[in-house]
Parts: structure tokens; C-alpha cells; sequence
């Protein structure tokens, strides 16, 4: 009988979430693949998750597509994705995006595209922390619509932001601390708010998606909440994950889905 050669992936990024990935692919729920290196910018992460697989540690991009990965899964960071996003494709890989904010820059996204296109590679991008995609995707197609996401975040998560004063420790009613696009967002907040970017790429775009950041007081976790409007249909999305790990599990849960004879 016949065997489907595995997939070759490449994971970037060793942190909390790229473990998730890989200790999904130990467990065995990602049997379709073959881990083919890691690259990480803290040295001992990236050994030690290495180690998990039995491959190599790359430190650059260029040492990473040495490998001919068929997919580089980027857990990291907006950055990473605009440092290496272009090289992957044009070196024939396929991209699985987790720091979809890099796709606000309007002029990255085009080049983005570009290089897919001529390159004949496909980006993916992981749902992160929210879900819906696929009737966002729907109601953006029926007509005009109108998308609206609230995100409510505990003040402690605000720290070391824009948005934060310190006067949210002590509040002990709900705040808004941001009110505008999900565009003027996710540049004031480019770590914070990479789910808004989704959620417009998905429906009216992230000048056209309006969003708004709620403090509220004691909050551990996130909670998303998105309503997409169009004419006889309204459709609503609210997520709350006390912690980040759903954000690596919907990695593994689209790379499932890549490689499966019925997709979802």
C-alpha cells in the first residue's frame, strides 16, 4: 500500500505558543508531519523545543528554508512576519500566520500577495483567539457590512501601553480606553490586538471594522466579541480565553486541517 510522504514543517517561534505546536505533534495530532527545525530568538527555547523533535536550531530565516519546509509555522511576533514573510514564499514554502497584525500595513499585505501569487505558495492565517472566519467571509460577500469588534481586557494587560493610566488599577467600573478602527489599533497596540485584524481582513476591511477596548476591573483573560452586519443577516462571534494557549491550538488546529481529506 502506499504511503503519503509527510509534510515537512518549520516552526518559528519558541516561546509558549510554538510549544503548544510541538507538544501537539509529540502527542501524535500532527502525525501528517515532519518537524525539520525550529528557529527562535531565545537560544536555550529554541534548543530545548528542538530537542522535542530531534531536529536542528536554525538562527536565520535563510538557514530555516535550507531545509525545504513545505509550511513555517510563525508563532512569534508582527515583526518576524515581516522579516521573514516574503522569503518564505518566494522560497517555495507556504506561510501559517499566528501575528496576523503584520497584515495592517496595507502595502505589506500587497507584497504579501505578490509574492504568494508568483511564487504559487499560500498564506494561511490562524483564527488566534477568535473563530467565525468563514460566515464573516459569507456576510462580507451578500452585500455591504458592517463590522463592529469589542475586545475587554483586565487592566494589568494594559500595562506598558498607550492606552494605560493608572487610574484603571483602582476603577471599579468597566473603561473605554480605545475607541477608533482597527487600523489606528493595531498601530498604537501592535501586540495587543492581532484578533481585530482578522476579524476585518475577514469582512469590511481594518479601516472600515470599527473597535473599541474595554478595561474592566479584576479581568483575567481576553473576550472578543465581533458583530457583522449585513441587509437580513447579523451574525455575532464572542470568545473569551483566560489565557493565550487557544491562540497556539488554532495553529494546529488549521495545520489539521491542511492536510485532511475534509476541511472545515
Amino acid at each position: 500500500m502506499e504511503t503519503t510522504a509527510k509534510k515537512r514543517l518549520a516552526i518559528a517561534g519558541c516561546g509558549k505558543l510554538g510549544n503548544i505546536v510541538m507538544d501537539a505533534w509529540s502527542g501524535g495530532l500532527l502525525a501528517e508531519y515532519e518537524i525539520c527545525g525550529v528557529m527562535g530568538r531565545d537560544p536555550d527555547h529554541a534548543r530545548t523545543m528542538a530537542a522535542k523533535a530531534g531536529c536542528p536550531v536554525f538562527k536565520t530565516v535563510e538557514e530555516l528554508l535550507s531545509a525545504k519546509p513545505d509550511y513555517v509555522a510563525e508563532l512569534a511576533s508582527v515583526q518576524l512576519v515581516k522579516e521573514i514573510g516574503e522569503k518564505v514564499l518566494r522560497a517555495g514554502s507556504n506561510l501559517v500566520v499566528l501575528s496576523m497584525g503584520a497584515f495592517a500595513d496595507e502595502e505589506f499585505y500587497e507584497r504579501i500577495q505578490r509574492a504568494a501569487r508568483e511564487s504559487k505558495t499560500r498564506v494561511h492565517i490562524a483564527s488566534g483567539a477568535i473563530g467565525g472566519f468563514d460566515v464573516l467571509r459569507t456576510i462580507s460577500l451578500m452585500g455591504q457590512v458592517e463590522t463592529e469588534m469589542v475586545t475587554r481586557k483586565g487592566p494589568e494587560s494594559l500595562k506598558s501601553t498607550p492606552v494605560f493610566r493608572e487610574e484603571l488599577l483602582e476603577d471599579k467600573e468597566e473603561s473605554q480606553v480605545f475607541a477608533g478602527n482597527t487600523k489606528e489599533a493595531i498601530r498604537l497596540l501592535p501586540t495587543k490586538v492581532n484578533v481585530s485584524v482578522a476579524a476585518s481582513l475577514a469582512s469590511a476591511g481594518t479601516e472600515k471594522t470599527r473597535f473599541s477596548i474595554i478595561s474592566v476591573p479584576g479581568m483575567k483573560g481576553d473576550d472578543h466579541k465581533i458583530t457583522a452586519k449585513t441587509e437580513g443577516v447579523t451574525a455575532v462571534v464572542d470568545i473569551y480565553s483566560q489565557t493565550s494557549h487557544i491562540a497556539g491550538w488554532s495553529v494546529v488546529a488549521l495545520l489539521r486541517n491542511l492536510v485532511s481529506p475534509i476541511m472545515f
